[in-house]
């Protein structure tokens, strides 16, 4: 073979091969992103309409029927969904997996954007977006004051703390949970209204057509050109309360004690209550019986959630130190406890797997210089496993770990092949190098043949269909890349490490006498339960039989599951009200849940 002979004959090339494998694998180690499961999940976008004001059947016919038309003849859509509720529609549409996303999503804007006349004017545009999994929030960080208010939290959370925790490595962006931002609200009156013959369209033309800001040109110099812009006029509370609504000019007296016209101005402050407000009254954010905000901090989708959330932990140790007195801020939930806990058992288990790997090996060949280098060669196919991770973009998972552990009863093989037959020629007289040379020429065909029949039997699960095939890519794409490279390792650097460290010595130590020993009295019993085994043949094949029809009993009984059950230490309480009820409604009873929950957590429970 001449990747062996060129190994033992050209030990550097064997090395250079085998630490470009290292250092590339290492590479890709560092930038694979880290899930928790592989990402399965359908194409899914979401289209959300507003339509303050509108009742549910509005809604209804108005905006979801009109929308469902214009996207029902897109390509590859599975299922569209669609809920109207009052001033609001949300139109959930599933595509077939083969389906890429970003092209769905544009598809589904343009057929929206051309629907855009036809909806009411009164109505929002609607906004499209992508269910991802990588949209979810990864780690919530809560802030609580004595005292600032709701609306007065949320503002310096924007101003101050939103943008620290944006410039993180690895964030996406930050979502403000049940926070209240500032609006200048107008409440109308409808008995001063009705007095001064005020309608709520005046209001609304008066005020679509004075709270604007237009562009008034530029002036140009010789040296510099300056834009020119006319600010508001209408930025403070008393400047909307004396927003001019009507005005009309009476008829000229005929008295001759008044000729002038008698003028009537109505204001907006004469019909309404102008004040500042928050712009949604009806959400709320609470954290052990109080009023919060909350700041969700959401990962690029190749960053690595368990470094973004150190990461921005560590952010929030910093703002919690420059926060006003009375305010604080807390961590309340963290995704990354879990996958840390599960990615670190994988590890552990991945770790005992090649120490017992090695242990066997030490034990069967009693030599501590040949055990050395299968325990070289299997963490270097394993490292060059990643590269293949890296190059389809897939992400380190439970999965993919998953099949670097089972990897390793696979990849040893090929080394200790190799191993094996060098051992055995070495110990039968030839010398290290010609033993390599040859013993690994020897089985080469073996070893690329094993890997054959391997990679025939994972890769086929790439071309499974639906969720189950989304699934196990990555699992078979591991599995059969570390094959390949254990393949490449025990014909490159098995060969040569054999012929470098490898010695003839004959086993004198008393726990080598043991093991053979013991070896010995195991090959004798296996060796009578073969021939008694090949005379009763109507046995062996009743015995065989039983097993089978139990399997299958066995296999048909087991419950089946998509993913095994855990506990997580969590659970979540969905409310749905009675139609028609209102948020204070709500909120009274939520406050009821609130306390029953406050008082399970007192007990400690």
């Amino acid at each position: 073979m001449i990747l062996s002979d060129l190994s033992v004959k050209r030990p550097v090339f064997a090395t250079v091969i085998n630490l470009l494998i290292i250092t590339f694998g290492i590479v890709a180690f560092l930038m694979l992103p880290l899930r928790e499961y592989p990402d399965i999940d359908p194409p899914i976008v979401n289209i959300s309409t507003n339509y303050p004001g509108a009742s549910a059947a509005i809604v209804e016919t108005k905006i979801t029927q009109l929308l469902e038309d214009r996207i029902s003849g897109i390509e590859g859509v599975k299922t569209i969904n669609s809920n109207s509720r009052v001033g609001r529609s949300s139109i959930t549409i599933e595509f077939n997996l083969d389906r890429d996303i970003d092209a769905a999503t544009n598809d589904v804007r343009d057929r929206i954007s051309r629907a855009l006349n036809n909806l009411p004017e009164q109505a929002d545009p609607p906004e499209v977006s992508k269910a991802n999994d990588d949209e979810n929030v990864i780690v919530w960080f809560v802030l609580q004051s004595e005292t600032m208010s709701t609306l007065e939290l949320t503002d310096y959370a924007n101003r101050y703390i939103v943008d620290r925790f944006a410039v993180v490595d690895g964030v996406a962006r930050v979502q403000v949970g049940g926070g209240r931002t500032y609006a200048m609200k107008i409440r109308l009156n409808r008995v001063s209204m009705a007095a001064r013959n005020i309608t709520v369209q005046d209001i609304e033309e008066t005020l679509r057509d004075e709270n604007v800001e237009l562009p008034a040109g530029r002036i140009e110099s010789i040296d510099r050109d300056f834009s020119i812009r006319v600010e508001r006029s209408y930025l403070t509370v008393q400047d909307f309360a004396n927003m001019v609504i009507s005005h009309s000019e009476g008829d000229s007296g005929s008295s001759s004690e008044s000729s002038s016209a008698i003028n009537s101005v109505v204001r907006l402050g004469d019909v309404a209550e102008v004040f500042i407000g928050a712009q949604d009254d009806e959400n709320m954010f609470r954290g052990n019986g109080k009023n919060m905000v909350g700041l969700g901090v959401i990962k690029q989708s190749k960053a690595n959630t368990l470094d973004v959330v150190k990461s921005a932990r560590k952010e929030m140790v910093t703002i919690r130190s420059s926060l006003p007195v009375g305010t604080t801020i807390t961590n309340s939930y963290d995704s990354s406890v879990f996958i840390q806990g599960s990615i670190d058992e994988v590890y552990n288990t991945l770790i005992i797997a090649m120490l017992m790997v090695v242990l066997v090996i030490f034990l069967f060949l009693g030599n501590i210089r040949a055990t050395i280098i299968p325990a070289i060669t299997v963490p270097v196919a394993l490292i060059g496993s990643l590269m293949a991770l890296s190059w389809f973009g897939f992400s380190i998972n439970l999965l993919t770990l998953l099949a670097l552990v089972l990897a390793i009863g696979l990849v040893v093989d090929d080394a200790i092949v190799v191993l094996e037959n060098i051992y055995r020629r070495i110990e039968n007289g030839q010398t290290p190098l010609m033993a390599a040379y040859e013993g690994g020429r020897e089985v080469a065909f073996a070893v690329v043949a094993t890997t054959l029949v391997l990679v025939s039997v994972f890769v086929p699960l790439v071309f499974l269909s639906g969720n189950m095939g989304r699934l196990f890519t990555e699992f078979a794409i591991a599995i059969a890349a570390a094959v390949v490279f254990s393949s490449l390792t025990a014909l490159t650097l098995t060969p040569m490490l054999c012929s470098k460290m490898l010695k003839h010595r004959e086993r004198s130590s008393s726990f080598g006498q043991k093991l053979d020993r013991t070896f010995a009295r195991f090959e004798a019993a296996y060796g009578r339960a073969l021939k008694n085994s090949i005379h009763q043949p109507i046995l062996i094949v009743l015995v065989l039989g039983l097993s089978l029809a139990a399997v299958f009993l066995l296999f048909n009984k087991l419950p089946s599951e998509y993913t095994p059950k855990e506990d997580r230490g969590n659970f979540f309480l969905i409310m749905q009200s009675a139609e028609g009820a209102s948020y204070e409604n709500n909120v009274k009873n939520m406050h009821k849940i609130e306390e029953k929950l406050l008082g399970y957590q007192a007990e400690g429970e």
